[in-house]
């Protein structure tokens, strides 16, 4: 059991190499730990030659709630400068990107813990702010600069066999509530089901086809399956960028919509029964996906159209 007091401070904030200074404790507010680097004093950038301190200003970073109170991580950052009035260096402030990243106001455990409550738990942005008793902004903009270092990650996506593509209306913007629409981008081939793999504006070929011309020619011709609804535009970016691959209709979108039924998720009926004359416009909406009426159903009786679920 440790009971040194400094060390007991020490293992508390869980940080490495800083001193713990104090501790301000506002009844009506967070709860604020005011720590420094302890580190070895640096040489000049440029000419190598000894540095001074210039002065320490305080930098207030939100911090993981602390015993079931809001923490900030005061840290008196150490500005640095050479004295050399031939060093074109001037000043500059040292930089721990284990306890924060430059231009953030959050530190790294408190930003690496609300990207994965949002990106991955699927809690709301201003959910987790009110938790932290921060603004919305701050979590959004670490949501942002954490979860862009893992979209670029090359190896996030994986090998994908049968890709899928679906609309889903995004937002109503404006004071007359216009709709914008987008595009997810899924791997249904995903071991424990069906994977999203990225979002791009707009319910066009544009946006979709761009997104896959991004993606190594090794990568797009391990694809076997495309996923898609009776979209045009989805089938555009098919036979335009995957032209090798075997598309599926979902069956949702392969009956008229008197015949559909509601589905639960990760069930999927393989049989869509297509009520309709066999010239008529269900039958030519079913056609459009490449299947045929059976030689063995009379012209006015039902269809059936079958669709790999």
């Amino acid at each position: 059991m440790e009971s040194n007091p400094i060390r007991v401070c020490e293992l508390l904030v869980g940080l490495p190499d800083v001193n713990v200074l104090g501790v301000i404790d506002h009844p009506d507010g967070p709860i604020r730990v005011v720590i420094e680097c302890r580190s070895d004093r640096p040489t000049c950038p440029d000419c190598a030659g000894p540095v001074r301190i210039k002065d320490r200003p305080p930098v207030e970073l939100v911090d993981l709630a602390a015993f079931g109170r809001p923490a900030r991580l005061v840290w008196r950052k150490h500005r640095w400068w050479c004295p050399d009035p031939e060093c074109p260096v001037g000043s500059w402030t040292g930089e721990d990107r284990r306890i924060g990243a430059p231009r953030l106001a959050m530190t790294d455990r408190a930003g690496r813990w609300v990207t994965l409550q949002v990106g991955k738990l699927g809690r709301t942005v201003a959910e987790v702010a009110r938790e932290l008793g921060c603004d919305w902004h701050t979590v959004n903009d670490t949501v942002i600069a954490y979860g862009q270092a893992l979209l670029d990650d090359p190896d996030r996506i994986g090998t994908v066999t049968a890709l899928g593509l679906d609309e889903s209306l995004f937002l109503r913007q404006g004071p007359w509530r216009t709709q914008r629409w987008a595009t997810s981008v899924v791997d249904v081939s995903a071991p424990g089901g069906a994977r999203l793999l990225d979002v791009v504006p707009g319910r066009s070929a544009v946006g979709p086809s761009r997104w896959l011309e991004a993606r190594p020619e090794e990568w797009r011709d391990q694809i076997c399956w495309g996923v898609l609804d009776l979209s045009g535009p989805y089938r555009k970016v098919f036979d335009d960028t995957l032209g090798h691959v075997t598309q599926i209709a979902d069956p949702f979108h392969g009956a008229p919509r008197g015949a559909r039924t509601p589905r639960r998720p990760g069930c999927l009926p393989s049989v869509v029964a297509v009520t309709g004359r066999s010239r008529g416009p269900c039958w030519r909406r079913t056609c459009a996906v490449g299947t045929k009426r059976p030689d063995n159903v009379p012209h006015g009786q039902h269809h059936q159209m079958i669709v790999a679920g």
